[in-house]
């Protein structure tokens, strides 16, 4: 009545009611002073009492009645249905919900809801449980984060228990084939059963008849350079006969890539049209290799009719071979200076050494493209080069993930690793501070307090108007202070919100612009806290640096402005100053306002005889600071006009075999050794394993 129903969580105890009458005649007697009235209404109160007991130890409740129900569809997309049948799936679910779904007006208030949710290793709502209907938009949003490799039923019905509304009905409807392999749905059906929320199961029935794997790809063992052989592609077909296909075969199509040195290269006539028996079915692909390297096959199978094969995601097999040769050296160059080594490549082309040369804008991209060299020469690169104006191409390095690859194919496969000095490579080359440095024998920093200081590096930031601005300026601040060594000298010049004045950000016994030494760690949790701010003018800030920088003992000195242009620009009195004291200013336009701006900065850099960088890409600016911290470093190469004599400790020695009359050298890397050796020979960083003979590097000259 009036939608409102009476129930009870505990209804025996009601039974106690039926002691009443034996309440009223004790009751009765006891009261008999109190007169007839009185009598009748002390026996009404106490038997309300008693009512109001029972009632509450039986757990009385008052339930609101609806017929709104709400719906929660549990659409199984695990791999182990077919694409096409999870698409079915959906669509089921579009029509039984606008088949069933009562929508509310006026006159009827009650109107019912329906929601998705699609599960596979995890689930996910798609549809929320709204009063609206549900659209087929031909692909699940929700499946591109949704991992499909196992099957969770359980998680799907915790999931739809905690999204059901309090005000209806509540109803769930699983849509699945039932291989559950991950959780126990049984046990909380039962949980949510004892709830109030019933289940329906809406079984997926799939023929399983119909399916294709490429189990492997099968290579010989002894594979030599120039001669034929085979790849077997051995592919399963799992398909029964059945009415529709009384043979069982499937068709379809076959290609098999053979990639080397990041290319790609397809076998046999590109996709072969293969018919498949029910079985295993073997295709042989006969080839040469004439490049000694590491190669990756791959197999791929794709049906003409996509029903004839329930997963896709078995259809591909790999396999990696290494076919080895006399010798196979990588060369890898700067881009800056190419053909430098050709006297080096002639030589080693003359000892039957084949030779690859690697631009260092165009770098391996995984370790795999390593693997096929015996020897990886470093060829005076240095970490980061390029940038400049719009005319001159963008700037490049070797990433952190790329310099650990370097080192691991040394220390776990055995390559040789060769670093050639000149005055792009060890510490000159902005290699200091790196994992390569740590693989190297030799130190790319002065630690002799007898040696002068090489070199002093101010930045100036300034908050640009891109996006994440200060997370930029602070991973830049980084990288550059990597670069340099304990010898040099370091300052960070920024506008300071809270001062509102420019400041540095580190001071040592007074001075903004300090030395390295065993500050590097805490100077880099600096830039973390670093905040710069809004900087009105460049000239006090360029004028606070300049104080610094002219008694600074430092042979190199160098300043790298970073800013979006907004500041007032430096008189020609400032800029003169750098000029007269051979400080040079580097600008980066960032986030700029058009050519106004931009000329600003172009002009202090200009005037300075520094570079100016226009910088679209926030990412590039890492490697320009890179470059730029470089300068700093150009002390460690040496250079004497009258040239030093090259003394050849130990001739006998693999690498220097058959080189003799060494002219004098003009200039070489003041790096130096971690250990001595005995006997005398260049140092050796891993075993190696290739014509090369032993991995090695030394202060090598220009």
């Amino acid at each position: 009545m009036f939608g409102r129903q009476i129930a009870f969580d505990e209804p025996l105890w009601l039974l106690l009611l039926l002691l009443v009458p034996v309440l009223w005649v004790f009751s009765f007697k006891t009261l008999s002073g109190l007169g007839p009235y009185r009598r009748i209404f002390a026996l009404l109160f106490r038997t309300a009492v008693f009512a109001l007991l029972v009632l509450a130890l039986a757990g009385v409740q008052l339930q609101k009645i609806t017929d709104r129900v709400t719906v929660i569809y549990l659409l199984d997309q695990s791999e182990s249905i077919p694409k096409q049948t999870r698409e079915a799936m959906l669509e089921y679910v579009v029509k039984d919900v606008a088949k069933h779904r009562r929508a509310g007006d006026l006159q009827n208030a009650a109107e019912d809801k329906a929601g998705v949710i699609i599960f596979g290793r995890e689930a996910t709502i798609e549809h929320p449980p709204f009063a609206d209907e549900i659209r087929a938009v031909g692909m699940l949003e929700s499946l591109f984060d949704l991992r499909t490799d196992a099957t969770n039923i359980a998680s799907a019905l915790k999931l739809a228990q905690a999204s059901f509304p309090e005000d209806t009905a509540k109803r769930i409807v699983i849509v699945t084939d039932g291989n559950e392999n991950l959780g126990d749905s049984r046990t909380i059906a039962r949980t949510l059963a004892d709830n109030g929320i019933g289940i329906d199961v809406v079984p997926i029935e799939l023929s399983a008849l119909a399916e294709v794997q490429v189990e492997k790809i099968a290579l010989p063992q002894d594979i030599r350079r120039g001669q034929p052989m085979d790849a077997r592609v051995v592919i399963h077909n799992y398909a029964k006969p059945t009415k529709d296909n009384p043979s069982g075969e499937v068709k379809g199509k076959l290609r098999v890539i053979r990639r080397y040195s990041n290319q790609d290269e397809l076998l046999g006539d590109g996709d072969m049209s293969v018919t498949l028996q029910p079985g295993k079915n073997v295709f042989t692909f006969t080839h040469t290799i004439e490049v000694p390297a590491g190669y990756t096959y791959r197999a791929e199978f794709v049906p003409d009719d996509a029903k004839s094969d329930v997963q896709a995601q078995n259809n591909t097999a790999t396999a990696f071979t290494h076919v080895r040769g006399k010798g196979r050296v990588l060369l890898i160059e700067d881009w800056e200076n190419p053909r430098e080594f050709e006297t080096l490549i002639d030589r080693l082309g003359k000892l039957n050494i084949e030779v690859e040369t690697m631009s260092s804008d165009a770098l391996f991209t995984n370790l795999a493209e390593l693997q096929g060299f015996d020897c990886v020469v470093m060829a005076n690169v240095p970490r980061a080069s390029g940038g400049g104006d719009a005319t001159t191409k963008e700037a490049t390095n070797f990433t952190d993930e790329q310099i650990s690859m370097l080192v691991r194919n040394t220390e776990q496969f055995g390559c040789g690793l060769v670093m050639i000095g000149g005055q792009n490579s060890f510490g000159a080359g902005g290699w200091t501070n790196t994992e390569l440095e740590k693989a190297m024998p030799v130190d790319f920093q002065i630690k002799n307090a007898k040696v002068k200081a090489v070199g002093a590096l101010v930045m100036m930031m300034h908050a640009s108007e891109i996006p994440q601005g200060n997370y930029w300026q602070k991973v830049i601040g980084q990288e550059a202070l990597k670069v340099l060594g304990p010898s040099d000298y370091c300052g960070v010049v920024h506008w300071d919100d809270f001062t509102g004045g420019d400041n540095w950000l580190w001071r040592v016994n007074g001075k903004g612009l300090a030395r390295l030494e065993d500050r590097q760690k805490i100077w880099l949790a600096k830039f973390d806290r670093m905040q710069p701010g809004d900087m009105p003018q460049f000239e006090p800030a360029m004028t606070m640096a300049l104080k610094e920088l002219i008694p600074n003992p430092a042979s190199v000195k160098h300043m790298i402005i970073i800013s979006d242009g907004d500041p007032s620009p430096p008189s020609a009195t400032i800029l003169a100053q750098y000029k007269k004291n051979n400080i040079r200013i580097s600008t980066c336009a960032v986030g700029s306002h058009g050519p106004a701006t931009s000329k600003v900065l172009q002009d202090i850099a200009t005037a300075s005889g520094g570079k100016y960088y226009a910088v679209t890409n926030p990412k590039a600016l890492p490697r320009i600071f890179q470059i730029e911290a470089r300068r700093v470093a150009r002390p460690l190469v040496k250079e004497k006009a009258s040239g030093m004599t090259v003394a050849i400790d130990d001739p006998s020695h693999e690498m220097l075999a058959e080189v003799e009359n060494v002219p004098p050298v003009t200039g070489g890397d003041t790096d130096r050794a971690r250990r001595s050796l005995s006997p005398p020979m260049p140092a050796s960083v891993g075993p190696g394993n290739g014509p090369a003979g032993r991995t090695t590097t030394s202060s090598s000259a220009k």
